[in-house]
Parts: structure tokens; C-alpha cells; sequence
């Protein structure tokens, strides 16, 4: 894209592109040709695969392929103005007579102001424009911007104000205007100006040490490609077309002499064209986005192709935007939504280009960007992320007694009003386990009975007691407490004390005193770490890992175990069917085939997915972090808990939504394949101190309150 000074270009897609050329008519055409009884046979048969490639033949001409530029819109000092494919300006709003430029938040519109009144030109979608691009630059252009709240149908009429004002009947229009601005979303642009004015002046900053260095291949993200891969579309394709091609020329080799094989033909063919024609739709739309993020350059691929390759260099890149924007779609190559793109700014506020990132997560790929010394502007703070908790379990006694607070007495809890006076009490019997945990920064206790039910929930700030004293209190009174926040933190402390007292000896010795000891005498049995001759060492085991450290094992649910065993018989089923269909007349019939595939169908089905089920995986958590480990003991992965930033579902735009490990700063570590209970999983994060959840950038987690 050519940048200038001072001018925004529209996203507009490229001229041509190799594509079929009236695929649908000529599809019809081919089934015709199968249903009229043509002789020679030959002959029929290769009017049908002729007339089936012409749009083929066709979209490779060299003619239809000639790259022809899309119209487009440009906003520069000469004004706003629609591009035709020859250069010539379509539509042009001059900018001596533009007094402003609005966008309406209700339907994203874009209105020119000028002396006669006002004009909408249109959505900003179709334009191929955003409203930041389209906010920065009219205002280095010097044209008055503005945000307007509603829709361009609701702006009045100048001619119409008048006629009411002359009518008496101004006191029906709103005061303020007709419509007031959105000062919001006015205000939201205005600070990525300004962060971008900042990015621009300030000097280049240094990369997080330890990223890459110069000249290295950098950090790779690719867009997670939603099932089937290209590879498995295209084989599909590839044999439908060629099954469908095989058939046809079968059925001419029997000679086709009744209608009933002619109509056979017509409907191979329709299927093969269908079949074709839907792998290649779908190759289009299952294109990743490929990002490569070095110190020197980023490079990006959003399409196929070395055309659609964009190179950009670290040195002329000031800040990039990363958040909603726009996209071309891969079939019409108009301009469309997009829930994560990124937009790239030069040190003079000019547009350099717009890239491609669906399919990506919005928060590693701006960590990425921004360890590898890019600045990064988003749109706004986010929402803080609160847990799903409420106070409905809270009983009605604790709004109608003022100034209670939660105590442990009489070998149980109870509620005391101001005057220490208990109101209200809860015998030891039925307390089964008191659960210490943080949530969304704060203490939280839970309750369960004695049959391992939680029945009461609550924060402890609303309870009015601090966690020490509720922890301390009901130990002392013999409650069943378990604070594994607090009991991971001493063991932490207690091993960042004890190891610098843990000096190893010298090899030498170490050889020395393994080799004087007898092998089956007392000392043999010493691990190695405790075989020392320093007798001011201390001998320390190593703390328990993420597979050896107590924890919880999470299974997949029973609902997907079961939904995948339906799968793979039904799949094994299908292609039983298929098989006695096809292979059926040389085998005795499609009865006689279907009634031993079919059962061996169902064995293949259930046999295949047993095998797979009995070494399955699961999820450990414990303290000491995460593990996916198979019922055999094969451990897949481990991370330990400095290594985790935070665990849940990562709901990322055109992908299903999946259970992965975030690092602190925001990457993916790694994506867990099966779905575990996710309330399970949620209680054992908060049970052994793992956060749950992504980690949040902008307000980062407080460590875990009173340790």
C-alpha cells in the first residue's frame, strides 16, 4: 500500500485472483449433458468433464486473471474520495467544502458536514475504513472530527429545523441538538491519539532481555486453524473430484443405455463439481495468520501466496493498535468485521498497514509485541475480570443483627452481634471442612458439611474476621481448616531459607566416601544428594513436583467420553454403508454386505476408541503446578506453579474454545485436549493456589491477602 503523508487509503482487496468463472451455470450444464443419451458413449462422457473444467479453464486465462485495483476510498488534504479502477475519482468531497467529518456510534456511518447541510457517505465497514485511522488523520488534516451517538437516519434535516422553529413547535426537538455526542467514545479516541502522538516522539524502547537478538527467527504465532486442516480439505476435494470423474467414466465404459445410469452419471458429477467447489471455499476460509515477531522486523502472512506476505521494519514502525478491526474476506475480497486486527502507525501518524490477526489471542500476540520492543496501543483498560460468586448463601440472620462478625465458639462457629453476644450458632458435627482460598484478590472461606457438600460461601471482609484469626482460631478449637495458600507459602519460605545452608562437597570427597561405603551396608541405601562428608551440610529433598506432589487428577467428563464413543461408531457405521453401497453388487448385494460390514462396523467403532480410552489423558493439579499424565503413567507435560500464569478457557475469535495454561505474561503454554468438569477444575485451582483464569495486564493480581 502506498503511504503518504497525511492520507488514510481504504482496505480494498486485489484486482484478480485465480477463481472459477461461472462455476454454477456450467455445473448445471454438465448435469444436462449427463441426462441426454449421447452417442458415441465417449463422446458423452467428455462433454461432461469438458463442460465441468471450462470455469477452470477460464479463471487461468490470463485475461481473467489480470490484476484490476478494486475501487477504493482515500481521505487525504485534497479531501474524501472514492478511487475507480483506473485512478479516476469516482466521488470527491473537496476539502475546501468540508466543515467536518462525524461517525455514528449506532451504525457506524460516516457524515459529512458542509455548507448545504449534511451528507452520509457511509458505513465505515464498506468504506474499508476504521475510526481511529479515520479520526487521526482528519484531524492532521486540519478537518473538524466529531462522535455522535445514535444513527445517521436521526440527524435532522437544516430545512426541516427551520420549518419547525417557524411552526412554534421548536420545544418538541431536544435541547442540545438533535442529537448529543458520545463523549465516551470521543474520549477513548482521543487517548489513543495521544498514546500514539507519545509513541511517536518518544524514543525507541529497549526489548525484554532474554526475547531474541538481532537478526534472529523470533517469536512465531499462528492461528489456530479450526478442523479439518487445509491438508485433510484438499485430499477431500482432490478424491471427490476424482471419485466423481471415475464413476462417470465407469458408467460410460457399461454403456450407459438406460436413464436410470444416465441419472447415476448426472448425480456423480453434480457431487463431484459440489465437492470441489466446497473445498476450495473452504481452503479459502481456513487460511491461517502467521506472525513472526523479531527486534528487526515483523512479518505476516494472511494469505497463501509470497504476494501476500507483508514485511515491515522495526526502525519506521512507532506504535501498533491492537484490537477490533477489519478484514477481507477470502471469497468476495470485501471488507469485513474483524474481532482482532492490528494496525500499524509510522513515527508521522501515517497508516503503514493493516494486519491481518483473527484467529489469534489478543493478549499473547500484545505481549509478544510488546516484549520485542513495539510499542502497543489498545483500545481502552478492560473491565477487571470478578469471579462468578454471589452472597446468596448468606443467612438472613447476618443483615438483622448490626455490627455481627463470624467467631469460633464452643468447638464450632458462630455469629456474635456488637455486644459479643452469639446469635447464632453451628455445632462441630455439622462442620465436615473449612476451606481458605483467594478470590479475585480477597479472602473467601467455604463450609462443608460433614458429607463433603459446600453449603456456605462467603468473603471473609463481609464476615468481618481476617483470615489469620479464622485459620489460627479453628486450629486451636480442632476444626477441619485447610489454608493450601498459606501452607504452600511457609514451605516456600521455609526451603528459600534452608537451601543456602545445603552446600554440596567436592566431587572428589563425594567419590571418596561412596566408594568406602559397602554396598549392602548401613548407607547404601543414602540418596546421593545425602552422601557428604561436610558435617555442617544439611541434606534437604527435593521439593515434590508437579506429578509426584499431592493434588487432584481430573478426568474428561463422562457426557464427552460418551459423545466421542458415538462418534467413532457412527463414523465407523458411515463407512460400512458406504463400502456395501459401492462394493455391494460385486460382493452379493447391498443387503448380503450390509449385514456382516455393518456389525464389523460397530466392533471397529468400539474396539478402536476402547484402545484409545483405556491409556487416556488426565489432568493433575497440585501445589507444585500442572501435568497431563495417561492412566499408564506416561507423563505428557509438566509445568511448575512459577511457571503459571493462569488456567481457563481461552475463547479466541473462529475457534473453539479451549482449556489452556497461560504464562504471567499472558502466552500460551499449553493447550489441554480434553474437556475436564470445568467447576472441578475452578475448585482445584483455588484449592492448591493455582490462579484461575487469564492473568490480567492491566491490573495485575495482589499476592494472596494477610500471608
Amino acid at each position: 500500500m502506498r503511504t503518504v503523508e497525511h492520507e488514510l487509503v481504504g482496505l480494498a482487496g486485489p484486482g484478480g485472483r485465480w477463481r472459477p468463472v461461472a462455476a454454477g451455470p456450467f455445473a448445471l450444464l454438465a448435469v444436462a449433458l449427463a441426462l441426454l443419451p449421447i452417442r458415441p458413449v465417449w463422446l458423452w462422457a467428455a462433454l461432461i468433464g469438458a463442460v465441468a473444467a471450462i470455469p477452470w479453464l477460464l479463471g487461468a486465462a490470463p485475461e481473467a486473471r489480470r490484476r484490476r485495483p478494486r475501487p477504493y476510498w482515500r481521505l487525504s488534504a485534497d479531501g474524501l474520495e472514492r478511487i475507480g479502477p483506473g485512478g479516476l475519482s469516482m466521488i470527491s468531497y473537496e476539502r475546501s467544502r468540508i466543515d467536518g467529518l462525524a461517525i455514528t456510534t449506532g451504525d457506524g456511518v460516516l457524515t459529512v458536514f458542509h455548507r448545504f447541510g449534511r451528507t452520509a457517505v457511509g458505513g465505515l465497514t464498506t468504506m474499508g475504513l476504521e475510526p481511529l485511522t479515520v479520526f487521526v488523520t482528519a484531524r492532521r488534516i486540519g478537518i473538524p472530527m466529531h462522535v455522535l451517538d445514535g444513527e445517521a437516519s436521526d440527524l435532522l434535516d437544516p430545512a426541516l429545523d427551520e420549518a419547525l422553529r417557524a411552526g412554534g413547535l421548536a420545544g418538541d426537538v431536544p435541547p442540545g441538538g438533535p442529537l448529543p455526542r458520545d463523549h465516551a467514545a470521543e474520549k477513548r479516541l482521543l487517548d489513543q491519539e495521544a498514546a500514539l502522538l507519545a509513541a511517536a516522539h518518544e524514543p525507541p524502547r529497549p526489548a525484554v532481555p532474554g526475547t531474541d537478538a538481532p537478526g534472529a527467527t523470533g517469536l512465531r504465532l499462528d492461528a489456530a486453524a479450526a478442523p479439518p486442516s487445509r491438508r485433510r480439505i484438499a485430499v477431500l476435494g482432490s478424491l471427490a473430484g476424482l471419485l466423481g470423474a471415475f464413476m462417470v467414466a465407469r458408467i460410460a465404459v457399461e454403456g450407459a443405455a438406460g436413464f436410470g445410469a444416465r441419472l447415476a452419471a448426472a448425480c456423480w458429477a453434480l457431487a463431484a463439481i459440489a465437492g470441489v467447489l466446497g473445498a476450495r471455499r473452504r481452503l479459502l476460509r481456513a487460511a491461517p495468520v502467521r506472525w513472526r515477531i523479531t527486534v528487526d522486523r515483523l512479518v505476516v502472512r494472511g494469505r497463501p501466496g509470497r504476494r501476500e506476505v507483508v514485511e515491515l521494519p522495526s526502525a519506521a514502525i512507532a506504535a501498533v493498535v491492537v484490537g477490533p478491526g477489519l478484514r477481507l474476506d477470502p471469497l468476495t475480497g470485501e471488507p469485513r468485521r474483524a474481532d482482532l486486527a492490528a494496525l500499524v502507525f509510522g513515527h508521522r501518524l501515517e497508516l503503514l498497514a493493516r494486519l491481518p490477526a483473527h484467529g489469534l489471542d489478543g493478549f499473547q500476540l500484545a505481549h509478544a509485541l510488546d516484549d520485542h520492543g513495539y510499542r502497543v496501543v489498545t483500545p481502552g483498560a478492560r473491565p477487571p475480570r470478578r469471579p462468578e460468586y454471589g452472597l446468596e448463601g448468606l443467612p438472613e440472620i447476618f443483615a438483622q443483627v448490626p455490627g455481627g462478625r463470624l467467631v469460633v465458639e464452643g468447638g464450632g462457629l458462630g455469629w456474635a452481634d456488637a455486644a459479643g453476644d452469639v446469635v447464632l450458632r453451628m455445632p462441630e458435627d455439622r462442620i465436615g471442612g473449612i476451606e481458605l482460598l483467594t478470590i479475585g484478590g480477597h479472602a473467601w472461606v467455604r463450609l462443608y458439611d460433614s458429607d463433603g457438600d459446600e453449603f456456605f460461601a462467603a468473603p471473609l471482609s463481609a464476615l468481618r474476621i481476617s483470615r489469620t484469626d479464622l485459620r489460627e482460631s479453628a486450629r486451636r478449637a480442632g476444626l477441619p481448616v485447610n489454608d493450601a495458600e498459606y501452607d504452600a507459602y511457609l514451605s516456600a519460605a521455609f526451603h528459600s531459607a534452608v537451601s543456602p545452608f545445603a552446600v554440596p562437597a567436592p566431587e572428589s570427597e563425594v567419590a571418596g566416601a561412596t566408594a568406602a561405603l559397602p554396598s549392602g551396608g548401613e548407607g547404601g541405601g543414602l540418596p546421593a544428594d545425602a552422601r557428604t562428608t561436610d558435617e555442617f551440610a544439611i541434606a534437604i529433598p527435593a521439593p515434590p513436583g508437579p506429578v509426584t506432589a499431592p493434588g487432584t487428577l481430573l478426568d474428561a467428563t463422562r457426557k464427552s467420553r460418551a459423545g466421542t464413543y458415538g462418534m467413532s461408531v457412527l463414523l465407523c457405521e458411515a463407512v460400512a454403508l458406504i463400502g456395501a453401497a459401492w462394493l455391494g453388487p460385486e460382493l452379493g448385494g447391498f443387503s448380503a454386505t450390509a449385514s456382516w460390514s455393518v456389525p464389523v462396523g460397530l466392533l471397529v467403532g468400539l474396539a478402536g476408541y476402547w484402545l484409545y480410552d483405556r491409556n487416556r489423558s488426565q489432568l493433575r493439579v497440585s501445589s507444585a503446578g500442572l501435568a497431563v499424565v495417561t492412566r499408564r503413567g506416561r507423563v505428557e507435560w509438566d509445568l511448575g506453579r512459577d511457571r503459571i500464569g493462569g488456567v481457563g478457557i481461552d475463547e479466541a475469535a473462529e475457534r473453539m474454545p479451549r482449556l489452556v495454561v497461560w504464562n504471567p505474561s499472558g502466552r500460551v503454554l499449553r493447550q489441554v485436549t480434553f474437556p475436564p468438569d470445568l467447576d472441578e477444575l475452578r475448585r482445584a485451582c483455588e484449592r492448591y493456589g493455582v490462579p484461575w483464569g487469564p492473568p490480567d495486564e492491566d491490573r495485575p493480581a495482589p499476592p494472596p491477602p494477610e500471608l
